[in-house]
């Protein structure tokens, strides 16, 4: 869950699952196990106070909060990708706003992963620079 600025910050994933009410933490935990079958190779960490997973750069980011959830899949052209699959959902720059009535399909965030996986495999190999946002 978002942290307030006072709140001494989280150092790993499962402390900020933790901090999530257990009524609502369902939803970001499958996120994240979602995330990690499609990118088993992907290092986990925290970055910019949420739980981030990194292959090559960031891959994708999770944030969980009051009333909603976030998935941030870094790429525009990713976003536009998938636009079809997204209409249900609220999409602000790189970040699908979801919640736990209305979650992202597992396959689709499966998809999108992979997506973001080749992405930055592309990059990696071919030295170039994407702007991402």
């Amino acid at each position: 869950m978002k942290q307030g600025q006072d709140e001494k910050p989280v150092k790993t994933v499962e402390e900020y699952l933790a901090k999530i009410p257990q009524e609502t933490r369902a939803v970001p935990e499958n996120l994240r196990k979602t995330i990690k079958a499609a990118a088993p190779k992907a290092e986990e960490v925290i970055s910019y106070r949420i739980p981030t997973f990194r292959y090559h750069d960031p891959l994708v980011h999770l944030a969980a909060f009051k009333d909603h959830c976030s998935f941030i899949v870094v790429n525009k052209s990713t976003l536009e990708t998938y636009k079809g699959e997204l209409k249900p959902y609220n999409i602000s720059g790189t970040t699908i706003h979801f919640s736990a009535e209305n979650p992202l399909p597992a396959t689709l965030v499966e998809n999108i992963v992979k997506t973001r996986i080749e992405e930055n495999e592309a990059r990696d190999k071919n030295g170039s620079v994407e702007n991402l946002w």
